[in-house]
């Protein structure tokens, strides 16, 4: 079995959580914490352990649980960002955090490896949380807590899956016009994550017209990611305003992870070999196969850059690079074997 480097992760990790953001190779305390990156990080260590067995990985397990558990308000939503001291800086973070919460939370509790007693904390915090799933108005936010949902059993989630997905479906609607099969007037970031949301919706539910609408929409972002033959996503300097071009840069380690996902699921759904010929393509932006030619992988470190810009890589290495570049490594590696 192959060996992941890890050091970054354990140096960006200390006994609160994982910290936002680096100055090159070190972990940048006056930026603290961020819930949305302490929940992706929950997916990635409970993938380490699946993959690994390491006690070092449930330690982590255990970190990230309690931080998101730290996160979730009276109201059952979560505040977002955490400075240094421990003190949050607001009230309740964003509803992309929200969903993002969502993600990790139906992940963790459907996991085996997942051990109970944390399990038990996580349903008491999604059983909170889950009610505020019906009035979200982000399309991600939407995605994302339908993907957390997805993995969950009973008649509740179901219909909440549902309902958020037939409310991604109308969003779709109101924007598809002609060549434009999106879900709003701009392509923006964590794009993906709306048809991979479609899709997961399709196997729980079996509605069609959900698995219709994921694969045009996917269809269309491939139109916009893929140049020559790789994976090029939308740059965050600008994003893609419907009619116009896309920005050149710069490009986020983010969208690579969560297009393998998308394409990983749309495999599973469909078995069109294509979607998992994709999803390589994407990961293999991490290691090169990208505008520059440049790997965006810090073999020192384990680490990953936090993006390609124009003049080369971003040589910070943050917290949502690091979890998307570990996350998409192990799912590639699981669908090589």
């Amino acid at each position: 079995m192959d060996v992941l480097k890890d050091d970054h992760i354990f140096r960006m990790t200390d006994d609160t959580g994982m910290l936002q953001h680096s100055k090159y190779s070190l972990p940048d305390p006056k930026h603290g914490y961020t819930t949305d990156d302490n929940a992706r990080a929950l997916i990635m260590a409970i993938m380490l352990y699946e993959r690994y067995k390491k006690k070092k990985y449930m330690d982590l397990i255990y970190r990230y649980s309690s931080f998101i558990l730290n996160a979730q308000n009276e109201k059952g939503k979560f505040r977002n960002f955490m400075g240094y001291d421990r003190k949050w800086l607001e009230e309740e973070g964003s509803e992309d955090c929200f969903g993002r919460c969502l993600w990790a939370l139906g992940f963790a509790v459907s996991n085996e490896h997942t051990p109970q007693g944390v399990k038990h904390s996580l349903l008491h915090i999604l059983k909170n949380a889950m009610p505020h799933a019906t009035s979200l108005n982000s399309p991600r936010a939407k995605a994302y807590s339908a993907i957390g949902l997805s993995y969950l059993e009973g008649e509740e989630a179901r219909n909440l899956v549902f309902d958020l997905s037939r409310s991604l479906c109308r969003h779709y609607e109101e924007s598809r016009d002609g060549e434009w099969k999106w879900f709003e007037d701009i392509v923006a970031y964590c794009n993906s994550v709306i048809p991979w949301s479609l899709i997961a919706a399709y196997q729980v539910t079996g509605e069609k017209k959900f698995l219709d609408v994921a694969e045009e929409s996917l269809e269309f972002l491939e139109r916009v990611t893929f140049k020559d033959g790789y994976f090029k996503p939308v740059g965050c300097n600008g994003w893609l305003l419907k009619g116009e071009r896309p920005a050149e840069f710069d490009e986020q380690p983010v969208e690579a992870c969560e297009s393998v996902l998308t394409y990983l699921e749309a495999y599973k759904a469909t078995g069109k070999r294509k979607y998992l010929q994709k999803a390589k393509r994407c990961h293999e932006w991490y290691e090169g196969a990208n505008t520059k030619g440049i790997s965006l992988v810090d073999r020192e470190t384990g680490g990953c850059f936090d993006g390609l810009t124009y003049d080369g890589v971003n040589l910070n290495k943050g917290a949502e690079s690091l979890i998307s570049y570990v996350i998409s490594y192990l799912k590639i590696s699981e669908a090589n074997e």
